[in-house]
């Protein structure tokens, strides 16, 4: 009986091999191109703690800001967490917030690089981390907090072309990705985009 070829995948699935065993694969032939992707999660929370965060005022500081920074070293490693995906040059990371007056907040995550496999991974790797910082910032003043509706909303590039996402619930506006330069903080806080009700906020 002839041996399978070593590359060969399992009933067309590349991340196994011809054996069923799981795999990383090998993308050395595949071209380098831009890649994007975008994620989304969304904490539901009472309203007086998102008033809380608004105002700066949680027992462990600037929620957001630091919710931020974790979202962006998450997908810087997202190699280490996830078992199959490949180290990437990752070129930008924007990590978003918006939310609404019945206590939901959305984080939306934007990754983007230029290599041979794209960067879905990344993005919800970050919005799942940054919504997990959000819990630990805020978790003194409401243990109940619920995290959920964590997906990937699009993606760009690579051989597949455009992916958007056309099931999904829109429980509040999108967050809008801006330049810190473009965004008129208040002064608690200074160090993100300031929050915006549904209401108000760009689709």
């Amino acid at each position: 009986m002839p041996r399978s070829r070593p590359d060969a995948s399992f009933r067309g699935l590349t991340h196994l091999t011809p054996a069923g065993d799981a795999r990383m694969v090998d993308v050395s032939p595949k071209p380098e191109t831009a890649r994007e992707a975008v994620a989304r999660a969304v904490l539901h929370m009472a309203p007086r703690t998102l008033s809380i965060i608004r105002a700066g005022n949680a027992p462990k500081g600037d929620v957001l800001g630091v919710a931020r920074t974790a979202g962006i070293l998450a997908a810087k490693r997202t190699s280490e967490l996830i078992p199959m995906c490949h180290p990437l040059r990752i070129t930008g990371v924007d990590v978003a917030f918006s939310d609404s007056r019945n206590g939901e907040l959305a984080i939306e995550a934007r990754v983007r690089t230029v290599d041979k496999t794209g960067v879905e991974m990344e993005a919800l790797t970050a919005v799942s981390v940054a919504a997990l910082t959000v819990y630990d910032m805020i978790k003194a003043v409401e243990r109940g907090v619920t995290i959920a509706d964590i997906q990937l909303l699009e993606k760009s590039g690579g051989k597949s072309g455009e992916w958007k996402r056309t099931d999904h619930r829109t429980p509040i506006a999108r967050p809008r990705f801006k330049p810190e330069s473009q965004t008129r903080p208040r002064a608690s806080l200074a160090r993100h985009p300031r929050l915006k009700p549904a209401s108000r906020s760009a689709t």
